[in-house]
């Protein structure tokens, strides 16, 4: 259910306020990650920029109370936020900032997460507020709007502000040719692919033109011995023989829109919850958060790019035509182009970031769904967990080979321009 009256929200060591700036971070991003699911805009490239932005509002303001290094001038056309004079509260700062940020962000959600993002700001901002003097929290508060308002003007030029019905186009030519993306769902509105244009919106930190750019995919071909047709046979035999261990993978990094807080979101909880585990230091919490969250952002940039460049036809499409014509997947096929895999480019992101954080060998468990019904899994690495969630996407049914591959590849480069960024 989605409330904020039933968010914890535990007391910080600090003597100002009834509560910590960790504690103010991880109890907004929880909100967020369900505000994601309710949210019918919300699909895993919108998802991916917010997470993006709010990192770096977050990131900007931690960064200042504690003498860090800003991602002004680092990330692309970031200019300085407003200088906080650090008598202020940082955990009201920091309330002020989400508050102002995830207002803007999730304008458009439904009533249901209207009233939660109110109950919110009133009972977090109450306990901000215990025992502080009422001009210093209305400063604090103050100074974080004005940060945050500094970031949304920065988000406002991006290129991705702005999403109509729905993320499909109202026109579009698709193209034409026995290898390009025709639509696979019966719903009227996804016989256009989502978000066609978003491959062109500024990245945040990827440089050059077309960073993290792929090579083409196996040439396309119906004949029986080619490369093509021995992938598309891949995804057929491994369907029709999945085991009860390779359903459960497919199902747990499903991650589908409306049903969980998308893949972006998916990572981001991941490390709220090892943030929790280990009682990560609100710097330490804040720099993973604005890593992560431009690492997914300009992952499903990278890919968005390549998937249109390319405008590959879905397994599904393929193999109804040439192999069985009532084959079915396991996992529905989303609307638009198949190569590579946003799973596999953003989740190799995300392991590339949290690798560089925390070590190649982090073990970590990740209960993200088991409210849903979905026991939790464990991970020997982020590495391995990325690897296991663009497998998914051949035990779904729903992606080649070649796509999961060259998506990790991706995922590595767009990793390493947001592990690079400084912050101490």
């Amino acid at each position: 259910m989605l409330t904020a009256a039933g968010l914890a929200m535990p007391r910080g060591a600090g003597a100002a306020t009834a509560i910590s700036p960790e504690a103010v971070i991880a109890t907004w991003y929880k909100l967020v990650l369900e505000l994601v699911r309710h949210t019918a805009t919300y699909s895993p490239p919108v998802a991916s920029r917010t997470f993006g932005y709010l990192g770096v509002t977050t990131w900007e303001i931690v960064a200042q109370f504690d003498g860090l290094t800003s991602l002004a001038g680092q990330l692309n056309d970031l200019t300085p936020p407003p200088v906080t004079d650090r008598s202020l509260d940082q955990a009201a700062v920091l309330h002020g900032a989400l508050s102002t940020a995830v207002g803007k962000l999730f304008e458009n959600t439904g009533p249901t997460g209207q009233r939660a993002l109110k109950a919110m700001v009133e009972k977090l901002g109450a306990k901000v507020a215990g025992g502080l003097d009422p001009v210093l929290a209305k400063a604090s508060l103050n100074q974080g709007a004005a940060i945050a308002g500094h970031i949304l003007d920065w988000a406002a030029t991006d290129g991705g502000a702005v999403v109509e019905n729905m993320g499909f186009p109202e026109t579009y030519a698709l193209t034409d040719g026995p290898a390009h993306w025709v639509p696979t769902s019966p719903i009227r509105m996804q016989q256009l692919p989502l978000l066609p244009g978003w491959g062109k919106n500024r990245p945040f930190a990827m440089k050059g033109d077309r960073p993290c750019g792929l090579p083409p995919p196996p040439d396309y071909s119906e004949d029986a011995t080619s490369a093509f047709h021995a992938e598309a046979m891949e995804v057929y035999t491994t369907v029709k023989g999945l085991t009860d261990e390779q359903k459960a993978i497919a199902r747990f990094w499903s991650d589908d829109p409306m049903l969980s807080p998308t893949p972006p979101g998916h990572w981001i909880s991941i490390f709220l919850q090892i943030a929790d585990r280990d009682k990560l230091p609100a710097p330490r919490l804040a720099d993973g958060l604005a890593r992560l969250g431009v690492a997914v952002a300009d992952g499903f940039i990278a890919c968005w790019r390549v998937k249109f460049e390319y405008d590959l036809l879905r397994p599904v499409t393929y193999i109804r035509r040439l192999i069985d014509p009532k084959w079915d997947p396991l996992l529905i096929t989303p609307p638009f182009p198949e190569y590579p895999s946003g799973h596999s480019t953003q989740s190799a992101a995300a392991a590339a970031v949290l690798t560089a954080m925390l070590g190649p060998d982090f073990a970590f468990e990740d209960a993200t769904l088991a409210a849903d019904g979905l026991p939790a899994r464990s991970f020997t690495s982020f590495d391995a967990a990325a690897r296991e969630a663009a497998l998914s996407r051949l035990y779904g049914g729903i992606h080649y080979r070649a796509a999961i591959e060259r998506g990790l590849e991706q995922g590595a480069c767009v990793g390493a321009f947001a592990a690079g960024l400084k912050t101490l």
